[in-house]
């Protein structure tokens, strides 16, 4: 089965380089050269490299004030979550756009490859699999996977749908390492359970569940439920909502 690279990447200046001030309140303590990444940093780097990576070519050099200004933190958190990452940039002229790109995906681990499953191929997961965002950061997507027998067999993207009797053994010949999860909640753990016996190492789960998985196993998970819920509460409450704790 051939892999479906999905999307396509953008030459023009990236819509992160907007004002995005609700990032503002993932300042945190300082990381210093060497020192491992916090998910609040890594976090932030997405955004810096949404910013530079689309830098236009007539434009070699981007400063620190300008990503700051586009991210909506500080200048000085800006400089210190690059300082992270090596010797980048003078002083008085700025970062090398392309150079600073190459530095931030080194850094996040998106410097090569991911292959990728899918499983749920509901409405969620045909969105996702439609998503113009994955090709250009290296995600791609080789198999599709769901427990109806009405969606086994059938092409999506490019892709045929496959049965979940056999994730495991089937994931592990794929070689992916990464697994997302589109599936109800009753069925997500035993889902899960299937892809860390396939040596998945990191699940995005889609699911409004909470699993649990071997510490060497990764997981992110996105609840939009929640998401709108939080949202809410800033509406509701306005400036006076509670800041997030920095994550370090």
């Amino acid at each position: 089965m051939q892999g479906k690279m999905i999307g396509a990447e953008t030459r023009s200046r990236p819509t992160a380089c907007r004002s995005h001030t609700e990032v503002a309140n993932l300042d945190d303590q300082p990381t210093e050269r060497g020192q491992r990444l916090s998910r609040a940093a890594a976090q932030r780097l997405s955004l810096y490299l949404r910013c530079v990576a689309g830098w236009p070519a007539d434009e070699e050099k981007v400063s620190s004030g300008r990503i700051a200004e586009a991210v909506g933190v500080s200048d000085a958190q800006v400089r210190r979550d690059l300082a992270a990452l090596g010797h980048l940039g003078q002083r008085g002229v700025g970062y090398d756009a392309r150079e600073l790109a190459t530095a931030i995906r080194t850094a996040l681990g998106i410097n090569r490859p991911w292959r990728a499953v899918l499983i749920g191929v509901g409405n969620l997961g045909r969105a996702l699999l439609r998503y113009q965002g994955f090709r250009a950061q290296g995600f791609e997507i080789v198999g599709l996977f769901d427990s109806d027998p009405g969606k086994v067999g059938q092409s999506v993207e490019g892709l045929t749908v496959e049965s979940v009797v056999g994730l495991a053994e089937r994931v592990a010949a794929l070689g992916a390492e990464l697994g997302v999860l589109t599936v109800p909640g009753e069925t997500a753990h035993a889902v899960a359970e299937a892809l860390v016996t396939a040596g998945i190492r990191g699940i995005l789960n889609f699911a409004p569940v909470v699993l649990k998985l071997p510490r060497r196993v990764r997981l992110v998970t996105v609840d939009l439920a929640i998401q709108l819920e939080q949202l809410a509460f800033q509406v509701q409450h306005g400036d006076s909502a509670t800041r997030p704790a920095d994550d370090d």
